[in-house]
């Protein structure tokens, strides 16, 4: 039997304590908003993508967030630093609620930074957290997939990671003529419990493939939990179109050697990286505001579409 049809829960599984989040990015497909701010920081209601991101780690049970930032970043570290200058200000004025809002985002995780210095792909970022994650499992998670909801789809896949010692990727299942615009798993149902039939082990990763070659409609959705090794199988993978490393390409090696799960998670994402995905984001949580949802889908039925 090889390693990668070995199943169960094994002995001695680490456990996943820390994250990591890609943020290098230049966000061109929001020019010119994003011409002299991260993508990352553009608000969905009320805060910025990169927060919902974070929030979910911690809601996940991860201790240690890694962001990878480049060239235009700072931002994103001041959204996550203390600001006791504003603070003061905020308790001056009688708004102590706020001020504990503010200070929240600052307490609520250990946050550390490494520079991606050039734009080499998603798999040389992650690669550049290397030396901060060290020799244990991880979580990967797009900073621009907003998943929001009550059962992360970050801890669900460490639930898998944690029962199998094996890493594991979201999916979700698209229109089968839009394949081309995702990567594609192509797996086989590998039930265990309490998964199911939504478990299933990966033979191969297809990137945007063509309709017609789609070996599956179960599209790659932005959350990860894996292994060390993928730093071994990302050192290994030859840089594609623009030199870029891909991470895909380093869990095709990964999904061979050790093993990979998909799980066909359970939640809904919401692509913020591109602009109808922003509005949809935009106008399905700001529906699920506790504050004006309501007034808000009033003012919607008013509208003649």
């Amino acid at each position: 039997m090889s390693q990668s049809d070995k199943v169960g829960t094994p002995s001695g599984v680490k456990r996943v304590r820390k994250a990591v989040l890609p943020a290098a990015g230049l966000g061109t497909r929001f020019l010119p908003a994003t011409k002299a701010q991260p993508k990352e920081m553009l608000s969905v209601v009320d805060k910025p993508q990169i927060q919902y991101v974070v929030e979910e780690c911690v809601a996940s049970g991860i201790e240690h967030v890694i962001i990878v930032t480049g060239k235009g970043k700072n931002s994103i570290e001041d959204h996550f630093d203390y600001n006791p200058t504003l603070e003061r200000f905020l308790e001056e004025k009688g708004k102590k609620d706020l001020a504990g809002m503010v200070r929240k985002i600052s307490d609520m995780v250990q946050v550390s930074y490494t520079r991606q210095k050039e734009p080499l792909g998603l798999g040389h970022a992650v690669l550049v957290a290397k030396d901060l994650v060290g020799d244990e499992p991880f979580a990967v998670l797009l900073g621009d997939v907003l998943i929001p909801g009550e059962n992360p789809a970050t801890k669900q896949l460490i639930q898998v990671y944690q029962q199998t010692g094996l890493g594991a990727i979201a999916v979700e299942e698209v229109p089968k003529e839009k394949t081309h615009l995702y990567g594609i798993v192509d797996g086989h149902a590998a039930p265990q419990a309490p998964f199911g039939e939504r478990l299933l082990r990966i033979r191969e990763l297809v990137e945007k493939p063509k309709p017609e070659n789609a070996p599956s409609n179960l599209a790659i959705t932005g959350r990860y939990v894996l292994p060390p090794e993928i730093f071994d199988c990302l050192e290994r993978t030859k840089p594609g179109a623009g030199n870029e490393i891909q991470l895909t390409d380093a869990m095709k090696i990964l999904a061979k050697e050790h093993g990979l799960w998909a799980l066909i998670y359970e939640g809904i994402s919401y692509d913020a990286g591109e602009k109808l995905g922003f509005l949809k984001a935009t106008v399905e949580l700001a529906l699920q505001n506790p504050e004006f949802g309501g007034a808000f889908r009033n003012y919607l039925k008013t509208l003649k579409l």
